[in-house]
């Protein structure tokens, strides 16, 4: 089947190819231009706007200083950003969200944050976002006399994209430093202003009329689970179990806790299903014991139905032997885990170094899993020398091990790399993963639940908040990011998880569709801010690099200083350039 990538790159291939031979035979007007997928519409009409837009002139001049000092430090953070991207990405190609070069496009269904459903709102950002940026150089222009040749619209292919502003080069050239400067930060200085505006309008009366529906918010059900069998999938949401209200994921667990193996399960919607609970493997580590999918009927003879009687019934054995849907299997009970070199474990017998293991006991303690085997390391101090008991390669062993310090925590450190769950694998006897709706509502300034806050459980902090909000998009994405799930916006079946109240109540689902213009015309316009800070041409921080270079050198004490600023600015822009394709296709090319 071919990706939706390739159809768009071969769209923009074949009107590329059209549209620059129409304009090589002189079919298209001269106010319309070709450079490849790119078509510029130039006009000379709006300029008297900008002229009268113009008029406060220290006014403008006072905005676009404070958004030179806003550039710079969003410069220099921009730079060390992408480099210390681009050097872990060499070091561990996993570690970035950008993991196929479409990724770094923002076009809805090619990139996998973008989905198709929110289009409309990222598109109608990118136009704001373009717009105010490219408006607010034209209208620098006129504050600072620098002609303006031409304005319009850029269109990539047929889409608008956005509008632009193209100074005249000889004027541009007679301005002084100083206005060249404010003339090229007040792009960014306007998305930053438009991020600020929309963000504080859906932090407040916007999301202040959305709140989380009450239960629990399925946000898909694992395959070949009980859930998925029942029909429960992405967009339910559970609200009883076997007549008990459930109000919040705890609640939950909790009724799931006291139920038998089979279970009626009220949703929002009025439907009523069961579900037929059984043991099944969720996850598990490469070369384990079992696979993901292979439901788990009985240990050592005993038939379990519930992930509480599976836990139970391996508590005080150090092997047992599953009965599966595949056969029996005959497996140590202990915490799977991976050497460190260089460890205390590692340390202790020659040949441990990258080894798997099953920990088993530590220091006469039981370690049937990931937990149990932190709880006793926690009781632990360093330098303290404790007898370990693991299975190496089906052996099992007992080791002399001295523990070193564990740097986050300060108490004992063994060596190794714990794998989730039982002997690696994590077993589910129901299998739906539940939607941090109200956590996510929390993040956006609304009541969420749980005791998340206005801030979304991270201490008040506005800067944190902001991170975490543009990061929504990629949540699922980010490395250690277990059980998040993406958030797009309020759309498709994650409408359902909400319901609407509050001063914006009279508007109905409109408020979802608000929230969403809100949230992507605030994401588009800090990220157009950002990049175009990085101090690379042609984007605005090359320009803004280059004007700071030269008034640095020229107070130098040396000859040739336009060629020593003209150095450093290539030097910076070719790192920049160089770390930005690192960060595109490096994920690509050095994990495969």
């Amino acid at each position: 089947m071919v990706s939706t990538l390739v159809w768009v790159l071969s769209g923009l291939l074949l009107y590329t190819l059209v549209a620059t031979a129409l304009q090589s035979w002189g079919v298209l007007p001269s106010s319309v231009r070709v450079s490849g997928p790119i078509t510029t519409i130039h006009t000379q009409r709006g300029k008297e706007f900008l002229d009268w837009l113009a008029g406060p002139k220290r006014f403008w001049r006072a905005w676009a200083n404070v958004g030179v000092g806003i550039a710079l430090v969003v410069m220099a953070g921009s730079f060390l950003a992408v480099l210390f991207s681009a050097v872990r990405i060499f070091n561990q190609p996993e570690s970035t969200v950008i993991r196929q070069p479409q990724d770094a496009l923002v076009i809805p269904g090619v990139n996998q944050f973008l989905p198709l459903s929110v289009a409309p709102e990222i598109v109608f950002g990118l136009l704001v976002g373009l717009v105010v940026h490219e408006g607010g150089h034209g209208l620098l222009c006129r504050v600072e006399d620098i002609d303006i040749e031409s304005m319009g619209l850029a269109l990539l292919a047929v889409i608008p994209m956005g509008a632009f502003v193209e100074p005249d080069e000889e004027s541009q050239a007679r301005a002084d430093r100083g206005d060249r400067t404010r003339m090229f930060a007040a792009g960014v200085t306007n998305n930053f202003a438009i991020t600020v505006i929309a963000f504080a309008l859906l932090f407040g009366p916007v999301v202040g009329s959305i709140a989380a529906a009450p239960g629990v918010p399925v946000g898909g059900a694992l395959n070949g689970t009980p859930a998925a069998d029942a029909g429960i999938d992405r967009g339910d949401v559970i609200t009883h179990i076997d007549g008990q209200q459930v109000a919040n994921a705890s609640e939950f667990d909790a009724a799931l806790a006291d139920a038998n193996r089979t279970v009626a399960v009220s949703l929002q919607d009025g439907n009523t299903t069961t579900v037929q609970r059984s043991v099944v493997v969720t996850s598990a580590v490469v070369d384990g014991p079992l696979a993901t999918g292979t439901s788990i009927e009985a240990v050592n003879g005993t038939a379990v139905g519930t992930e509480n009687a599976f836990h139970a019934a391996l508590e005080n054995r150090s092997t047992a032997q599953l009965s599966t849907d595949n056969g029996t299997v005959t497996m140590p009970v202990g915490a799977a885990a991976t050497v460190t070199p260089g460890g205390p474990l590692a340390n202790a017998s020659d040949g441990l170094a990258g080894e798997s293991v099953v920990v088993t006991r530590i220091a006469g303690e039981r370690t049937p899993n990931r937990s149990a085997l932190s709880d006793v390391l926690d009781g632990t101090e360093p330098n303290e020398r404790v007898r370990v008991e693991a299975v190496v390669n089906d052996d099992r062993g007992n080791y002399s091990v001295q523990l070193n310090e564990n740097p986050d925590t300060g108490n004992g450190f063994l060596g190794v790399r714990i794998s989730p769950g039982t002997t690696g694998i994590v077993v589910d006897d129901f299998g739906i993963q539940s939607y941090p709706a109200s956590q996510y509502l929390g993040l956006l300034g609304g009541g969420g639940g749980d005791g998340a806050g206005g801030a979304g459980g991270l201490g008040g902090s506005l800067v944190a908040q902001f991170l975490a909000v543009i990061s929504l998009p990629f949540a699922g994405a980010v490395p250690g990011s277990s059980g998040l799930v993406s958030f797009a916006g309020f759309v498709g079946p994650v409408r359902n998880y909400f319901t609407i109240t509050g001063p914006l109540s009279f508007l109905g689902g409109s408020v979802f569709t608000l929230a969403n213009v809100l949230f992507w015309t605030g994401w588009i316009n800090v990220n157009l801010g950002l990049f175009n800070c990085i101090p690379s041409f042609p984007l605005d921080g090359g320009h803004i690099f280059r004007a700071s270079t030269e008034a640095v050198v020229s107070r130098l004490p040396i000859g040739s200083r336009q060629a020593l600023a003209g150095a450093v600015t290539t030097a910076v822009t070719l790192t920049m350039i160089g770390a930005l394709v690192v960060m595109i296709f490096g994920p690509t090319v050095l994990a495969g």
